[in-house]
């Protein structure tokens, strides 16, 4: 039977965990709170008494926490056991700090994988969830079978900072496209438009995405922003109108004020006419 070790036992962690002892491993727990893996010992999962015990009860570590601050904290107290050792970092920060954990983790000796769970807890365990990593293919393509037994896996490059890069790429869309739906539900409410009015009309511009990022992204790739269907200048003079009606509901305005500066910037370098995908370049 395979044994693994999973440090970090947060709703991710008990998330990953669990689908790990339905997978019938063998496993190992390290958390701060050793409390919290009550649930998991019941089901036979064996408690480490520290960072370096759970990592040296078997090859490889899943560690999910806050942040590589944490996770690197972690690594530092593992110290020594981490050599000869596969360390997969699962936790949500910038590329910079997945690049510095690698060295740390190479510093002891050891091998590192970073990964981005791109999908909810509840998914974890089923093909539905999405967890990208990078680093080494060979590490990669030795894990692969425990790492679809947590999601549907995808290695996006031997640049260990490419999944980090593209869970803030796909976080930013996130947040922003939820943010934007915020701070719509607040101009709507200011007109006395409802939640539950708006919704099936956002729901409705939700739906005719596609294909516009679709172009966005093939324009930005082949950088080629002419023949233009939605102009910057057109972009610029919508956001103008925007800004108008959101001050005069009392929304914040900073984000569309700093889209805004860079349509402007597009404009001042003579490319009102082009596509708004021009705009990426001054963003």
């Amino acid at each position: 039977m395979t044994h693994l070790t999973v440090i970090g036992l947060g709703p991710m962690g008990q998330a990953l965990s669990s689908a790990l002892l339905d997978a019938n491993v063998s496993l190992s727990v390290w958390n701060r709170t050793e409390s919290k893996a009550d649930g998991l010992l019941a089901r036979g999962a064996e408690w480490a008494s520290s960072p370096a015990a759970a990592v040296a009860t078997s090859d490889l570590t899943l560690i999910n926490v806050v942040d590589h601050a944490a996770l690197d904290a972690i690594v530092d107290s593992a110290g020594q056991a981490v050599a000869g050792r596969t360390i997969v970092g699962l936790s949500s920060d910038a590329p910079e700090r997945a690049r510095r954990t690698a060295a740390l983790v190479e510093e002891f000796g050891g091998r590192y994988l970073d990964g981005a769970i791109m999908t909810p807890t509840v998914t974890i365990g089923t093909p539905s969830a999405s967890i990208l990593f990078a680093g080494s293919r060979d590490l990669y393509d030795a894990h692969h079978a425990t790492f679809a037994s947590l999601a549907t896996p995808t290695w996006v490059g031997d640049e260990v900072g490419r999944a980090a890069g593209f869970d803030m790429a796909l976080l930013d869309l996130f947040w922003t496209s939820v943010g934007g739906f915020m701070h719509a539900l607040k101009v709507a409410g200011a007109n006395g438009i409802g939640p539950a009015e708006l919704l099936p009309h956002a729901l409705g511009i939700v739906g005719i995405l596609p294909p516009i990022l679709d172009e966005i992204a093939e324009r930005v790739g082949a950088d080629r922003h002419d023949d233009s269907d939605a102009s910057v200048s057109s972009l610029g003079s919508s956001l103008r109108h925007l800004i108008y009606a959101s001050r005069d509901a009392g929304a914040d305005t900073a984000a569309l004020e700093a889209l805004r500066r860079s349509a402007d910037a597009a404009v001042a370098a003579g490319q009102g006419d082009d596509e708004v995908s021009r705009v990426t370049s001054y963003l």
